[in-house]
């Protein structure tokens, strides 16, 4: 920083007008973002899509009106949605920028005055109070109890103190106590600083500068879809030219051969596809919802199912973001304090109840607590069966010992003491003292850090009385201090003594009295949601601003740190290269102390080696690495900025929440392969039925709008509602999916291939049967028409399960499936016996025995599939696919 840009005194208009149009305005610039039409537009170049629009025009060239209409209108649906989750990416930025402070007052030529702090330069001279948001990155000239809100840069709620810098040649960067940060918020006190960084140099600069250099992957979902896309269309025009030069080669006319032709591949695209794809989506969404968890990006559901890994924000996260008190030590006992409920509220020793009342020491210990203290503990009804909870208002630590005095039963405006003094807590002393008057008499309280304390003690206090502070005592408070220190406590010392007057020297001459351990716990259900996820082959990682001890006990307390995994530090990242990261990357469960650099890297390096990575966290630090992350989950509580770069907000802050997203994801994954298997197995079957026809010398089996009558019955509300099938029990029980593993693995495409054409050979095997039996090619349709449509219906059900057969799978557990299927027989059965309908997909009515014979011949694949699949050489697996990577022999691709 040179030194010609820090004068003192402030700067004249002058020379800040200079520097305005040197440096630039205080503002967060960025790219310039695609419009509205570009971001629309865009979406039609995915391949499927391409084909949809194409199957539009040979729809309408076919006189097909209604299929054209009902296609554009899935197309222009799916665009939509797509543009809508593009536009809102591009608001993230603009959120950033409203966090920057509106005004600021600077001292120019000699003067105090108000500018908008978008005018403000380096070496700009400014006054600070509580309240104010910090305009730019400075560093603090002179301060008064000057405390800031950096949490949204360091992740940490508590504010920080601030002191004046001794240089101002200081090495600037994130979380120097001599420095405020923009967009930073003054909790207390006053102070006055000079700018050293403005806009995009600024440390919020930087955090926008990685968000704009971060371009959104395409989603696993996306990307099989596209690979569909590419099957389908080399499909289509394999299939549309096979067809026709079939029949032109066998003497057909050429025009209606190559009608026939189109219309086939017309049937064979799953226009369908993408419309449930999207409602599927958008009801897990609805799910989620319901578990608490907004989604914004309707893919990211999808994409939960691939996470195995999970980066987790501490505070708030996985903690409860309240400190707790949860031991208290005396000079003669060591104790533990449970209950978060009033009604559970006790002290423990050795695992035995303990009776406060019964030590002196430990009662003046807690009445410290609620007398030296600017915080307020009252009870919370729970109404509806609920137990009685802490309110508390003030600062955690203080909230904390405030609670754990009225856990006894201490209360302040209960106690004899009025207050009458206090001396705040500075970093130089490390205490609070207050002063309480009763009549003539006068007490101080203090607590603080131990170490400090000690050295002001000269006596001390156990439940037999008041004692000389002997070195054997000092020795051994000591000790419990620092073993408490370890396991990551905040630890507090309180002492007091008696005062014949409240000036002076008070915090001197005081009787120790005892320790008080806190920590910010973990959620009661965070414990039981990392050890789902390991069950589930999911690795939590903790990437947490707070000291390496703190996060390290937390990490191990909830099974997240376990033997043999490594920790890292900001510094330790510092010092280390890229490569050496990726080499111990995966190793890795605890990262402390880092910054949102760190968080990048962090998430790119897990990105690097294939990982499908979840990130979670609430302030603007955490915002470029939620982006770039797989899956961004921001918190409900967290700024707008991480928000918008977000997937996916958890409205309750709660880990678990998460998980219970991520076993949705896993469910929609499961359940799109499910319609997949039977869309394509029915388009397969269409085609089988028409080629092989053709092929065999038959007339054409069935006619285009008898095709499109099959489209409409089984493609639209069986494949939707099989999307809605609920999990299977295990589903959490099996390891994550590969991102690159293939939609169709497991033998999926050969079962769909197997499925078709045999559903393609019994409509065939029909049609020449009611040809023969019944006479005329329009009985021999209508017959073959009729068993193409229920067997389709009978194979919805077979796609409920990858490893069990029709007769295996649970039927009744999706009774949205039950109701499709009904009215799509329905409709099948008003085709063959409504004379209207019958007139449009020229068909006749058919006989009860004709209707048994088409229901026999439908179940005839089902039964192969069932004695396929029970003939198998290895016993299935509990639904292998697609979460586990198994080896099926290849007689299993074959069965139902």
């Amino acid at each position: 920083m040179p030194q010609k840009l820090l004068e003192q005194e402030g700067l004249t208009s002058k020379e800040a007008q200079k520097r305005l149009l040197e440096y630039g305005e205080n503002t967060l610039s960025a790219k310039k973002k695609s419009g509205p039409l570009k971001i629309f537009l865009g979406q039609f170049r995915d391949l499927m899509v391409i084909i949809l629009l194409i199957s539009t025009v040979l729809s309408v060239m076919m006189g097909e009106i209604t299929e054209a209409i009902t296609i554009i209108a899935i197309v222009l649906l799916n665009a939509v949605l797509g543009f809508v989750q593009e536009y809102r990416t591009e608001k993230t930025l603009e959120a950033l920028k409203e966090m920057a402070a509106p005004a600021a007052q600077v001292v120019r030529d000699g003067e105090v005055v108000s500018v908008p702090a978008s005018q403000m330069v380096v070496g700009d001279v400014f006054l600070l109070k509580a309240g104010d948001r910090v305009p730019a990155d400075a560093l603090i000239l002179s301060s008064t109890n000057l405390y800031a809100d950096e949490s949204l840069l360091s992740g940490e709620s508590e504010p920080v103190e601030k002191h004046p810098a001794k240089t101002l040649e200081t090495d600037f960067g994130p979380g120097k106590l001599e420095a405020v940060y923009m967009g930073t918020v003054i909790t207390k006190g006053r102070g006055k600083a000079i700018a050293a960084a403005t806009g995009m140099e600024s440390e919020m600069g930087k955090i926008a500068g990685m968000l704009d250099d971060i371009e959104e992957d395409p989603t696993p979902l996306q990307l099989k879809l596209d690979q569909l896309g590419k099957i389908v269309a080399i499909g289509c025009v394999g299939i549309c030219a096979a067809v026709s030069v079939a029949g032109i080669l066998r003497g057909e006319n050429l025009f209606d051969m190559i009608i026939t032709g189109i219309s086939l591949a017309v049937a064979a695209v799953p226009e369908g596809l993408p419309a449930i794809v999207t409602i599927s989506l958008a009801l897990a969404v609805r799910r989620i919802l319901k578990r608490n968890a907004l989604v914004r990006k309707l893919h990211a559901v999808e994409t939960l199912g691939c996470a195995n890994v999970i980066c987790s924000d501490k505070t708030g996260t996985l903690t409860e973001n309240k400190m707790t008190v949860r031991e208290v030590v005396t000079p003669d006992r060591r104790l533990t304090v449970a209950g978060e409920n009033y009604a559970d509220s006790a002290f423990f020793e050795d695992g035995k109840k303990f009776e406060a009342v019964s030590h002196q020491g430990l009662m003046s210990l807690l009445e410290i607590a609620a007398f030296c203290n600017n915080a307020t503990a009252s009870r919370e009804k729970g109404g509806f069966g609920l137990k009685e909870r802490w309110q508390t208002t003030g600062e955690p630590t203080e909230a904390a010992i405030q609670v754990l005095a009225a856990k006894a039963g201490v209360i302040p405006q209960e106690l004899r003491w009025f207050r009458e003094r206090e001396i705040p807590f500075d970093s130089d002393r490390k205490m609070m003292t207050v002063v309480g008057g009763m009549g003539s008499r006068h007490r101080v309280f203090t607590k603080g850090a131990p170490d400090i304390l000690l050295g002001r003690c000269t006596r001390y206090q156990d439940e037999r009385g008041v004692h000389p502070l002997n070195e054997g005592v000092r020795s051994r408070i000591l000790k419990e201090n620092n073993r408490m220190a370890e396991t990551a406590l905040r630890v507090l010392g309180f002492a007091y003594r008696d005062a014949s007057s409240i000036q002076g020297n008070l915090e001197e001459d005081l009787i120790f009295v005892g320790l008080a351990g806190m920590i910010d716990p973990p959620r009661p259900e965070a414990k039981a949601a990392v050890e789902k996820c390991r069950r589930a082959k999911i690795r939590p990682v903790m990437i947490t601003g707070d000291h390496i001890l703190t996060a390290c006990a937390i990490a191990k307390d909830l099974g997240i740190l376990r033997e043999g995994d490594l920790t890292l530090t900001g510094k330790e990242l510092d010092e280390m290269s890229d490569e050496a990261l990726d080499r111990v990357v995966a190793k890795v469960s605890v990262f402390s102390r880092v910054n949102p650099g760190h968080k990048l890297r962090i998430v790119r390096a897990l990105k690097k080696r294939g990982d499908i990575v979840a990130m979670t966290g609430d302030g603007v630090n955490d915002a470029p690495a939620i982006k770039e992350a797989n899956i961004g989950v921001a918190m409900g509580g967290g700024t707008d900025v991480t928000k918008e770069a977000s997937s996916i907000i958890l409205l309750d802050n709660n880990f678990a929440t998460l998980v219970a997203a991520i076993e949705e994801g896993r469910v929609i994954y499961q359940n799109i392969r499910k319609f997949i298997r039977y869309l394509l197995s029915c388009n397969i079957g269409e085609v089988v039925t028409m080629f092989v026809g053709m092929l065999m010398g038959m007339p054409v089996v069935l006619t285009p709008i008898q095709i499109l009558l099959v489209n409409l019955v089984t493609d639209g509300l069986p494949a939707m509602a099989l999307g809605m099938d609920p999990a299977q029990d295990d589903v959490m029980e099996l390891s994550p999916r590969s991102s690159e593993e293939s939609i169709f693995s497991g033998g999926l495409l050969g079962t769909i291939v197997f499925r078709g054409m045999l559903i393609g050979l019994t409509t065939l095997s029909m049609f020449v049967a009611f040809y023969r039996l019944y006479g005329g090619v329009e009985a021999a349709r209508t017959g073959a028409l009729m068993t193409l449509i229920v067997a389709q219906l009978f194979h919805v059900f077979e796609c409920k399960s990858e490893t069990h057969s029709l007769f295996g799978v649970p039927f009744f557990n999706n009774k949205k499936l039950i109701g499709a299927v009904m009215v799509s027989g329905g409709i099948a059965f008003l085709a063959s016996e409504n004379t209207w309908m019958r007139a449009i997909f020229q068909t006749i009515p058919l006989t009860l025995n004709q209707w048994l014979l088409v229901l026999g011949a439908s179940l005839i694949a089902p039964i192969l599939s069932a004695l396929l699949l029970k003939l198998g050489r290895e016993k299935p697996l509990e639904n292998p696919v697609p979460m586990k990577t198994v080896r099926i022999p290849r007689s299993d691709s074959f069965g139902g």
